[in-house]
This record gives C-alpha cells, sequence and structure tokens, in this order.
C-alpha cells in the first residue's frame, strides 16, 4: 500500500479541484493541472489527499508524482521559486532590463536572452543573476538555458554556474 502523506493547504491558498482538473490561486497567481486518470483527487477541509485508484498500472506511482508537483504549485503561488547563478571570469557580466537577460561571457557576440512570461530575472551585481517565477519546472529550465550558454569549465573554473554547485577542479597538464 502507498504512504503517500497528505499535503496541508496553507492559509491564503485556494483549491478547486473539477474531475481530474486541480486549479491552485494564490498571492503570486494560479496555475492548473490534470491529475491522471488513476489518481483520485480528495479534499477534505485543508487536506488534499492523492488516492491511487483500484486495477490500474502505475496508479501507486502516479499518485506520488500528482502530489509533488501540486504541492509545488501551492508553494508556487504562494512564495514563488528561485534559482542563484554566478558568473565566473574576467569580463563575464549580466545586466537584466525587463524581459531581456543581457550576456556578455566572453563569445564574440553578446546574448541577449528572451525570457518567457512568468519568468523575471534580477541582477543584483554585474556577476549573480536570480531566476524567479512560480513554476518550479519552468524556472529550472531557464536557469539550465542561461548556464548552457558557457557552462563552467574543470581547470579554471569559468563559466555560469549554480550559486550551490561546487565545480570539481581538474590538475593542469604537467611538463
Amino acid at each position: 500500500m502507498a504512504r503517500i502523506t497528505p499535503i496541508m493547504i496553507p492559509s491564503g491558498v485556494e483549491v478547486t479541484i473539477n474531475a481530474q482538473n486541480v486549479n491552485v490561486k494564490g498571492s503570486k497567481g494560479s496555475m492548473d493541472h490534470v491529475v491522471h486518470p488513476a489518481v483520485e483527487v480528495v479534499r477534505d477541509d485543508a487536506l488534499l489527499s492523492f488516492n491511487p485508484r483500484e486495477g490500474m498500472d502505475s496508479a501507486i506511482a502516479q499518485s506520488g508524482t500528482a502530489r509533488a508537483v501540486i504541492n509545488n504549485m501551492m508553494t508556487g503561488v504562494s512564495t514563488g521559486f528561485e534559482k542563484k547563478l554566478e558568473l565566473v571570469g574576467v569580463g563575464y557580466r549580466a545586466q537584466a532590463q525587463g524581459k531581456v537577460l543581457n550576456l556578455t561571457l566572453g563569445h564574440s557576440h553578446p546574448i541577449n536572452y528572451e525570457l518567457p512570461d512568468g519568468i523575471t530575472a534580477e541582477t543584483p551585481s554585474q556577476t549573480e543573476v536570480v531566476i524567479k517565477g512560480m513554476d518550479k519546472q519552468q524556472v529550472g529550465q531557464v536557469a539550465a538555458e542561461v548556464r548552457a550558454f558557457r557552462p563552467p569549465e574543470p581547470y579554471k573554473g569559468k563559466g555560469v554556474k549554480y550559486a550551490d554547485e561546487h565545480i570539481v577542479r581538474k590538475e593542469a597538464k604537467k611538463k
């Protein structure tokens, strides 16, 4: 039997269940998610339970996945998510201008990255970028795309890295 713990609905978050569609509204906005047919979503006052339906393969796995996605949606509409990136290297800098993130990463041209809807970027300093949004998957995807412009290299550690990432350094070639 699956041990999927129910979710406590935080104050200020409104959850609407319509068949397999779950709508979550909060102070930052609203999000929708269509739950897999193998999962039954049950609301009991301030608790949301995710029960696997009998006779369906992968129902237990789908119910755990649905719980995680809905929990992330509740966190996103109430507090939001953020990823911090650091630019390491001489001349590497970033500047946020509205919906465009301007990056200078040692290429022959500057990179103008257009931010998708629902995502904002802040640059507290020229070498720091903070990506914010209410969709956890989208925030992570945008951070990964910005990091992919110049991933950190193992010899000098230059490139775009996550703030909590540790770069394993290699020793230079001996003569």
